[in-house]
């Protein structure tokens, strides 16, 4: 009978039972899941792990053998209580059965094994109770050798409450018995130079090696094969794309005018991504570039460009926004950019859900016409009833806060149209090698003259409480002077906090941040509305839950100087536009990213008004959500503030949910530790798929791409 592949459904390697526990426990279907499960660290049979430091209230596996085990009567209820005293040869542990006298017959002195469970104390004593073990068999050890039986590493594998490690190790030991041949993803010649074993000896290895020198040699065969071939499939949607055929948009009079009328030169960045994005629209196969650049560095203008050559042929471009308050905004920007003249005949048109129906109707009508050139929306752009005369060009603003799907939904609405994804997010030279290595990427990094800058400072609760005063008297100060603030909450109402209350996208608590959110939206107004310094100050709230025509009009009595302080969430996170706005504070700012802080403050000091920016937190000094907030006070720099967010986040957060099918496939391999890795693998992979466009020559490798990265995975590959 053939054995098993790594595409074979795990019901028919492992039973329907045990496959539905799999399924729910670790999301796997398949052989090649399973076996993509590695351990996370490995035991000896001879280790002794000491007891005595083991974390009360923490999940533990440990090796140990059992001292003495006896039964007694439970005095204040029916049945009998087991108790199993096992030592690591300094202390001791006591596990606790109840009504369990039967384990007896196992659990005799002398017998050794792996325990695992949550640490508890009772009467000042460590113990686990009900503890998960696994013994090891008399036979073996009469088998082996005794000390190589010691030294022989035990699996221990990520697990839950439903599959315990040695279950799984059980689990696999029976999958593994049953495989088939599996063929090699990397090129025999590869593999030669850079001495890693074959694909089916690595996977063995991994999980069942015989010696703990065999690990690390499984393991970096093993994150090459992530690396090759997570770079081949960027690679080959490259070759995808640029094997359609694309319609050519070349410039003209409307590009010329705008130039012209343009009140300010181009920087040199500007100039540099704008000759990249013109070439591309007239290349033989769509454009699929990706523009990062710092909050206000002229990522707008870009693409605005884009658009009006786009508009020469007649073509249309769609941008879509991730939130109203922004598509709206965008909307009034471009016709502000494109003058009286220019904007009446590209007609930009905003098109979101919360419109009334009547003008959703009429907007509607000039995008399926072809009347409106630019149509600027929000997720009603992905409906099945808003159809474009030539969809030319796909705008997609702050990516990471698209799915793939929405994406490609709006890319088929036209006939392989150019796509341009802004985000002023910046992108790590790892990650944007690693995630985005199907893309173009172009970086905007000079910035436009005249910007006043922005001051940032933390203000340390935890040790100065009494500076959370003077946060709000130097608002009141600049309130003074004629300018405007921002407060930042990270959360709606803190009283009723939910998921969905929370400000978007705050990180989740960690080391050092505060149980929950203590000021939301709601606590922050109240407030303010009794703060003495704040009589005759015009204060508003802003959150995502407000009705469309609610938020617009806050935005615009805002940008109007209506408004004098707006106590937000993260909706004014990108594209809100104040020039006269100074200063911001943020309340709790260790309950947020690094990018997120550097997004946030980016709305203040865009004018000739020096910007202040004040990072509010109780985080004790020392602590990781401490770390996040000073190192932006440190820096300016958002590329800079990229890589310290890799750094304290690791690439699993960074890399977002939009990546699901990346993260998924990288088990083993590090973004910033492997970058030498990722890089070589990728020249590798070029190097094959120029010999080799379909990779007929290479099954191992096309099976890989197809298993590892799937369906889902591949569109998530295919941000364009």
């Amino acid at each position: 009978m053939p054995g098993h592949t790594l595409e074979s459904r795990l019901d028919g390697a492992v039973g329907g039972k045990t496959a539905g526990v799999l399924e729910r426990a670790f999301g796997m279907k398949t052989v090649g899941d399973l076996l993509a499960h590695y351990p996370r660290r490995y035991a000896r049979r001879g280790e002794l792990t000491p007891i005595s430091s083991l974390p009360v209230g923490e999940p533990v596996t440990i090796v140990a053998e059992v001292r003495r085990a006896n039964e007694r009567r439970m005095q204040a209820r029916k049945g009998t209580i087991l108790e199993v005293v096992i030592s690591d040869g300094n202390g001791e542990l006591s596990l606790t059965f109840f009504n369990q006298a039967w384990r007896l017959k196992d659990l005799r002195p002398g017998r050794r094994g792996i325990f695992a469970g949550k640490v508890g104390e009772y009467k000042g004593s460590k113990q686990l109770a009900h503890p998960d073990y696994e013994l090891f068999d008399d036979e073996d050890t009469a088998r082996l050798n005794a000390q190589a039986y010691a030294n022989l590493p035990i699996p221990i594998y990520p697990a839950t409450s439903t599959v315990a490690s040695w279950q799984f190790t059980k689990i696999v030991e029976l999958v593994l018995g049953g495989l088939g041949d599996i063929a090699d993803p990397l090129p025999d010649a590869l593999r030669a130079v850079h001495g890693l074993l074959d694909a089916r000896t690595a996977i063995e290895r991994i999980h069942r090696p015989d010696f703990e020198d065999q690990i690390e040699q499984a393991r970096e065969t093993l994150r090459w094969h992530e690396a090759f071939v997570l770079q081949a499939a960027l690679l080959q949607q490259r070759q995808f794309v640029r094997a359609l055929s694309a319609i050519k948009r070349p410039g003209g009079a409307l590009l010329e005018r705008f130039d012209e009328a343009l009140p300010f030169p181009r920087t040199p960045d500007q100039l540099t991504v704008g000759d990249q994005v013109e070439r591309d629209l007239v290349g033989d196969w769509p454009m699929n570039r990706l523009v990062q650049g710092e909050v206000g560095s002229g990522k707008t203008l870009v693409a605005l460009r884009a658009m009006l050559q786009v508009a020469e042929s007649g073509g249309q471009s769609a941008l879509i926004a991730p939130t109203e308050v922004l598509a709206a905004q965008h909307v009034r920007s471009i016709a502000r950019m494109l003058g009286p003249k220019l904007a009446p005949e590209l007609m930009p048109t905003l098109l979101t859900g919360q419109l009334p129906a009547a003008e959703r109707r009429k907007a509607a009508l000039r995008v399926a016409s072809g009347q409106a050139r630019i149509v600027v929306g929000t997720h009603a752009l992905l409906s099945e009833s808003t159809t474009f005369a030539d969809l030319g060009l796909v705008v997609v603003d702050e990516q990471h806060r698209f799915g793939v799907e929405q994406r490609e939904s709006l890319r088929a609405k036209g006939s392989s149209p150019h796509a341009l994804v802004l985000t002023a997010t910046p992108i790590p030279r790892t990650v944007a090698m690693t995630v985005f290595g199907d893309l173009d990427v172009s970086t905007i990094r000079t910035m436009p003259q005249g910007r006043a800058g922005i001051q940032t400072f933390v203000a340390p609760l935890a040790e100065r409480p009494g500076w959370f005063a003077r946060v709000w008297e130097r608002i009141a100060e600049e309130v003074g002077q004629g300018r405007q603030a921002f407060v930042v909450c990270a959360a709606i109402d803190s009283e009723a906090a939910t998921k969905d209350d929370t400000a978007d996208e705050a990180v989740e608590p960690d080391e050092g941040s505060t149980a929950r959110t203590r000021w939301g939206v709601v606590q922050a107004a109240d407030l303010l509305s009794r703060h003495p310094a704040f009589e005759g100050i015009r204060v508003e709230i802003l959150h995502g839950k407000m009705p469309s025509e609610d938020k617009d009009a806050v935005m615009q009595a805002f940008a109007r100087g209506d408004i004098d302080v707006l106590v937000a969430t993260t909706v004014v996170e990108v594209g809100v536009d104040v020039p006269n706005a100074s200063t911001m504070a943020i309340l709790e700012a260790d309950r947020f990213g690094v990018s997120q802080l550097h997004q946030l403050r980016g709305r203040v000091g865009r004018g000739g008004v020096p910007g202040l920016c004040l990072l509010v937190t109780e985080a004790a000094p020392g602590t990781s959500a401490r770390a996040r907030v000073e190192a932006v006070a440190a820096t300016l720099d958002g590329f800079e503030l990229a890589e310290v967010d890799l750094e304290l986040r690791g690439e699993g957060d960074v890399l977002g949910d939009a990546q699901s099918g990346v993260r998924s496939s990288l088990r083993l391999l590090r973004v910033v530790k492997d970058a030498p890795l990722i890089a070589e693998a990728r020249g590798a992979a070029e190097g094959v798929l120029e010999a080799d466009p379909t990779l007929q020559r290479h099954p191992g490798l096309a099976a890989a791409i197809e298993r590892r990265v799937g369906i889902q995975e591949r569109a998530a590959l295919a941000k364009s």
